[in-house]
Parts: C-alpha cells; sequence; structure tokens
C-alpha cells in the first residue's frame, strides 16, 4: 500500500513539473547579433514578462513587465530595415475571448532599447468589426501580421461564421519611440 502511495506521489509530481512546463514559455531568439531572452510563468491571467537582451547591445537593462495573459510566442525581425532588431511578444489574454496584443521592443544602435506602440485594433472600425479575440500574430517579411476569425451578429463564441480577417501592421518612428501602424491597403477578409 505504501509503495502504491510513493508511486502515485511521484507521478502525481511527474504530472504537475510538467504541466508547469508546458505552460511557462521560455525562448532565446537572436537576430544581428543581438540575442533576446525572453521568460513568462504564465500562471493565471496576471504574469510577468521578462525579456534579457545581451550580445551586440551595450548597458542595456533588463525588461521587466506586468503582462495581462500568457505569452504565446515570439518573434525577432527587422521591420523598418535599419539594421537593428525588434522583439515582439505575443500575449493572449485569459478568458473564452483570448484576446491577443504585442509588447514589443526596438534596439537602437546597440545601446538603448524603446518600446514600441501598438494601437488598440478597436481604434480603426472597419478593422475591429466582428472582431472577439482569438488572435495569431506572424512576421511576413517586412509586416507584422494579425489574424482572427470574424463573428457576425449572432454566432456563439465558439463557432464564428465570418471567415478570418488577416491585418498587416509596419513598424513606424515617432518622435521619441516607435509604432506599429495599421496598413489598410493590405487588409484581408477570407471565408
Amino acid at each position: 500500500m505504501i509503495r502504491i502511495l510513493k508511486l502515485a506521489l511521484a507521478l502525481a509530481a511527474m504530472m504537475f513539473s510538467q504541466a508547469y512546463a508546458q505552460g511557462a514559455f521560455n525562448k532565446t531568439l537572436t537576430l544581428q547579433g543581438v540575442n533576446f531572452h525572453v521568460t513568462c510563468a504564465n500562471e493565471g491571467s496576471q504574469n510577468t514578462l521578462r525579456i534579457v537582451p545581451s550580445g551586440a547591445v551595450h548597458n542595456v537593462r533588463n525588461i521587466e513587465q506586468e503582462i495581462d495573459g500568457s505569452v504565446i510566442g515570439a518573434e525577432v525581425a527587422d521591420l523598418d530595415g535599419n539594421g537593428t532588431p525588434e522583439i515582439y511578444v505575443f500575449v493572449q489574454s485569459a478568458g473564452s475571448g483570448s484576446y491577443g496584443t504585442v509588447v514589443g521592443h526596438a534596439v537602437n544602435r546597440g545601446s538603448s532599447i524603446t518600446p514600441i506602440v501598438m494601437p488598440e485594433l478597436t481604434d480603426d472600425a472597419r478593422a475591429s468589426s466582428g472582431y472577439m479575440g482569438r488572435d495569431r500574430f506572424s512576421i511576413a517579411g517586412d509586416r507584422l501580421v494579425r489574424q482572427f476569425p470574424v463573428y457576425r451578429d449572432g454566432d456563439s463564441n465558439a463557432a464564428p461564421s465570418g471567415g478570418t480577417r488577416q491585418l498587416h501592421y509596419r513598424l513606424v518612428p515617432r518622435e521619441a519611440s516607435w509604432a506599429l501602424q495599421l496598413f489598410p491597403g493590405e487588409t484581408k477578409d477570407s471565408r
């Protein structure tokens, strides 16, 4: 009996550690000599995102910020083609909608890192029409791509019937920062 109990406890501990490992995000990405080690425990609806830059960056502080949701992916790119990389971390909120957002940071001449602002999707009525979450993000060439199912009036959260919308964002400089700007000419709906 004690042997069975020990075996059950060992099995439970192993399952718990595997579940935790599958939920946590831990990835190192490299571009143009700059490494970004991205970690997030992904425990619950509020988490701490950590980005540790290294390599061809000097005196740059680690990034630590609270996020609403869990990290579901990350990519590095040089969307503006200036020879220095950006890190894009894809975040999905908790709950049935699983709303997505992007946390981005740009390297500036190897000596500083600046946040990249992503506008709220609801700022654009056409782009957000039928939006109820379930975003997927990727990098394609010099664009950040956001895809999500389109919901029509009366659709349940589990059954969108309006096809898929694909939005393209480009990286643009601001006075003292960077921003992802929706590129409306490349918005596509498919069924």
